[in-house]
Formats: structure tokens, C-alpha cells, sequence
């Protein structure tokens, strides 16, 4: 296996095991292990699954050339299998309905039927999206669309506050009365809601391209996720007082939105990681639409129910700042051509940048100079990963001084 892989995997699942071992409850620790383990065997399961069901796609056509080669004699017509997201995301779903089960039976207490289920609808219709999108090739405007309906279900399942807090910041004209004040949105809170649905489902999809890119992307926000998940868990549970030798009294142990969005992330991880091992470069599969529609729910899913919607963007910068830049080519201002990806020089073996393909990726290389598909990848993983720590920095460090 790939060196860079094998760091990437690790800096991916060891940030949060060690965190989670700082848990005051070994009860909650216990119920993140059990998760762990399910979607631990879901990952294995992931992985071996993909070469038989690639054998399959291919068979029915879905299969294509990698456009980042084309000149290299061994690859340039070599067909390669598409759309095996379909795997990651059936396996993350039995593995998710199955460890609802399992939690109904040990733990009652701690599920949530109606926001678990929610989740479960929202995204069995993403993933139906994005599938059908990879064998119909729908066109932009649907993709716009059904989001909304499969978005539906979180909001009617949504629990959480509709208001929102007015930053404590100095303004250039007077706003006193108005600084640090909650306002009720209403409606327009969960509108807001829904177009984060809309965006998140989209967002991965415009910053691909490359090898790896997608599904890698993907495990670092939810790496992210699952640690932001873990903090909260450890801030709320220390603030309760009655802990005796370490463990948390059962009647203090309520049903927590982020421990839904760690049973959720969890598996997702795991099985993204299979995805990962088969997409690395060279790529042996394509994840296809299925993928990033599936990956992108799932985030928007945790986000909502778990009320984070605001820590989620923070994670979302470079997926935010592709979007900005891609702007005058998604609304048609300029020309759009169906790929965007750069432009791979078979005599030097690297990418280069097409200025007027208003992406990151050509954006990175007209900065840092030409590279390899590969290296690209790990240079924007890096800035993903970056970008995310800076979230948390914003998250943790800076939002108490405006609120």
C-alpha cells in the first residue's frame, strides 16, 4: 500500500481515538466502541466488496477513461469501473440500520427513532439521486432540485432553535440596541437549512476531478466532525456534577444529538477509507456521482439534527471558496465545459492549469507551478486539512469573544 495513503488513513483514525479515551463516561466510551466496531467490519466489508461489484458496473457500461492520463500508452484506453460509491453507501446504510437495532435493544434510552430515521430517508434519496445521475447524466437543474425534497425529511424532524445571536462586534454606525440580541428567523431559519442541504450535496461534486480528491476530502471532514463531536460530548458531560470514580450516574446519561452524529460519522468514515484504498493513484475505480451526493447528505444530515450547521462551514473552506471561484462558470456568465479539470502533459507526467477552468485545482497550479496528479491531491488534502483547523481555532477560540 501507498506510504502517503497509510499516513493519510492514520492521521484520519488515531486524532480521534485518543481523544474519545478522555471521555469522563466509560458508559458513553463503551457506546462509541460498539459503533466503532460495527462500522469497523462495515469497512472491511466495503473494501472487499468493490472489485465484485467494479466487475459488475463495468459489465453494465458504467465505466470510463481517466482523463488525467490520455498520452500514456499503458492507460490511456484502459476502461475504468464507475460509480462504486454505491458500495460505500449501501454498506454505511446496513451498517447504520443494523447498529439502530442493536441500540434500540441495549441502549433505548439513547436513541432518537424520529431524527435517526429522518437521517436514514435523506439519505437513501441522495444516494438514489446520485446514481441515477451517474446512469441517466441528469441535468444541472435537477440536481438543484430534488436535494430540496430529500432535505424535507431533516426539517420536519428538526428540533432544534430557529434563532440567531447578533455578533458582539463594533460596527462603523450605531448598533447597540441591536448587538449581542437574539432574533427568531422562523421560516427563513429553515430555509437557510435547506439550501446548507443543497450545498453541501453539491459542493464536494464541483471540487473533483483527480484521483483521490473526492473520497479524501470527504474522511477529512468527518474527521473533523467525529472530533468536534467528541469535544462537545466531553465539555457537556464534565459540566455534570455527579460522576463518582470516573463513571457518570445512568439518570445523568440522556440521549445527546452528538452522539447521533457520531454513529452516523463513524461508519461513514470507515467505509469512506475502503472507498479511499481503491481510489488512491493510481485509481482503480471511479466513486462517481453516488459518492460525493451520498457524502455531501450525510454531512448536511449531522449538521442539521445535531444543530451545527455553522461549525460544519467552517470545514467547508476550501469546498466554500471553489464555489466563490467557480461562480461566474456555474451561473453561465463565462463557458462551462463539462470537465474542468486540468490539463495532464504526457511529456512531463504533470498537471497543468487551464486559466479559464475556473476551479481550485487550477487555481493551485497556477500558483505552485505544474505537479503531479498525485501530489496535487496530497497538496489540496493538506489544505483541507488545514482549513479545517483553522474551523476549530474560529470554533473554540475566537466565537467567544463575539458571542
Amino acid at each position: 500500500m501507498d506510504k502517503s495513503l497509510i499516513a493519510f488513513i492514520l492521521a484520519c483514525v488515531i486524532p480521534p481515538f485518543c481523544l474519545f479515551t478522555t471521555l469522563p463516561s466509560l458508559q458513553l466510551q463503551w457506546r462509541i466502541v460498539q459503533s466503532s466496531i460495527f462500522s469497523f467490519v462495515a469497512g472491511v466489508l466495503a473494501y472487499k466488496l468493490i472489485p465484485t461489484i467494479a466487475e459488475l458496473t463495468a459489465a453494465a457500461g458504467l465505466a470510463g477513461t481517466d482523463l488525467n492520463k490520455r498520452g500514456l500508452k499503458q492507460t490511456e484506453n484502459k476502461k475504468i469501473p464507475e460509480s462504486l460509491g454505491i458500495v460505500t453507501s449501501v454498506v454505511f446504510l446496513v451498517c447504520v440500520i443494523l447498529f439502530q437495532l442493536f441500540q434500540w435493544f441495549s441502549f433505548p434510552e439513547a436513541i432518537q427513532l424520529s431524527e435517526y430515521n429522518a437521517a436514514l430517508t435523506s439519505i437513501c434519496f441522495m444516494i438514489l439521486l446520485g446514481f441515477s445521475d451517474d446512469v441517466l447524466n441528469l441535468r444541472w437543474r435537477y440536481k438543484l432540485i430534488l436535494p430540496m425534497f430529500a432535505t424535507l425529511p431533516l426539517l420536519v424532524a428538526y428540533a432544534g432553535g430557529t434563532s440567531v445571536v447578533v455578533p458582539n462586534i463594533t460596527f462603523p454606525f450605531n448598533l447597540r440596541s441591536v448587538l449581542g440580541q437574539v432574533f427568531d428567523l422562523g421560516i427563513f431559519y429553515r430555509i437557510y437549512l435547506l439550501l446548507l442541504a443543497i450545498f453541501c450535496t453539491n459542493s464536494i461534486n464541483i471540487l473533483a476531478g483527480i484521483n483521490g480528491l473526492e473520497v479524501g476530502q470527504s474522511a477529512v471532514i468527518a474527521t473533523s466532525i467525529i472530533i468536534h463531536n467528541i469535544v462537545e460530548l466531553r465539555l457537556h458531560y464534565s459540566s455534570l456534577s455527579q460522576v463518582v470514580d470516573g463513571v457518570l450516574n445512568q439518570t445523568l446519561l440522556p440521549a445527546s444529538p452528538h452522539l447521533l452524529s457520531l454513529v452516523l460519522m463513524i461508519p461513514f468514515l470507515f467505509t469512506t477509507l475502503a472507498l479511499l484504498m481503491h481510489n488512491w493513484y493510481p485509481s482503480r475505480v471511479f466513486v462517481g456521482d453516488t459518492f460525493t451526493y451520498f457524502a455531501g447528505m450525510c454531512f448536511a444530515v449531522v449538521a442539521i439534527l445535531c444543530h451545527f450547521s455553522k461549525t460544519l462551514l467552517l470545514f467547508f473552506i476550501p469546498q466554500i471558496l471553489n464555489f466563490l471561484y467557480s461562480v461566474p462558470q456555474l451561473f453561465g456568465l463565462i463557458e462551462c465545459p463539462r470537465h474542468r479539470v486540468p490539463r495532464f502533459n504526457p511529456s512531463t507526467g504533470k498537471m497543468e492549469a487551464i486559466p479559464t477552468n475556473l476551479t481550485i485545482l487550477n487555481l493551485f497550479l497556477m500558483i505552485f507551478g505544474p505537479m503531479t496528479e498525485k501530489r496535487l491531491c496530497i497538496t489540496l488534502l493538506i489544505f483541507q486539512g488545514f482549513c479545517c483547523a483553522v474551523g476549530f481555532g474560529l470554533r473554540y477560540y475566537v466565537a467567544d469573544y463575539f458571542f
